[in-house]
């Protein structure tokens, strides 16, 4: 797999480094997959060839499309502490096709701002860099945690919807839509 190579332009944040990938990256986002409250949200834990599969996945979408979900370091501080960015869903709703900012930190991670400031970055890199018009966003209704982050960093809750990549009365199936527009020139 060929993690380090890619197209792409790195948003800029203050306090955390989005880049490409690295091999060095895989075991830590093996150990994301494994923590089940990382993953609760997610589907449950997923063992290492899984892990490795989408790191494989998000390499190659970035390569493909110059964009993607890059790798969270905190500089000076952790190499690696999950990602954050920019993918195409790879499922069909009523709002697809569609770019959504996604992320995905190491617990000890959370609650410092880290997502919402990459976030922010990815969002602006999204506007300003790739032209976007809209980026969306979407978790299960139950994800209290990833919404705060949606609703920090100036996205608006649009609906609810089932998700259709989850079984029909699963607990994960409902899930909430939010949006951010591209801001007016000026503003």
């Amino acid at each position: 797999m060929d993690v380090g190579r890619t197209r792409a332009r790195f948003p800029s944040a203050s306090r955390v480094r989005l880049r490409a990938w690295q091999p060095s990256d895989l075991e830590p986002f093996a150990a994301l997959g494994v923590d089940p409250e990382v993953m609760r949200w997610l589907g449950g834990p997923i063992d290492r060839h899984a892990s490795d599969a989408i790191a494989g996945r998000i390499a190659r979408e970035m390569a493909e499309l110059g964009f993607g979900l890059w790798a969270v370091e905190v500089p000076g501080v952790a190499e690696f502490i999950g990602f954050v960015g920019l993918q195409v869903p790879g499922f069909t709703a009523d709002f697809t096709p569609c770019v959504e900012v996604g992320w995905r930190l190491a617990r000890e991670w959370w609650g410092r701002g880290y997502a919402s400031e990459a976030a922010c970055a990815s969002i602006d890199h999204g506007f300003d860099v790739l032209g976007l018009g809209e980026i969306v966003a979407f978790t299960s209704v139950h994800n209290l945690r990833s919404r705060r982050v949606m609703e920090r960093v100036g996205m608006v809750r649009d609906r609810e919807f089932d998700h259709p990549s989850v079984p029909p009365g699963h607990e994960l199936q409902r899930h909430v839509l939010y949006r951010i527009g591209r801001p007016a020139p000026g503003t």
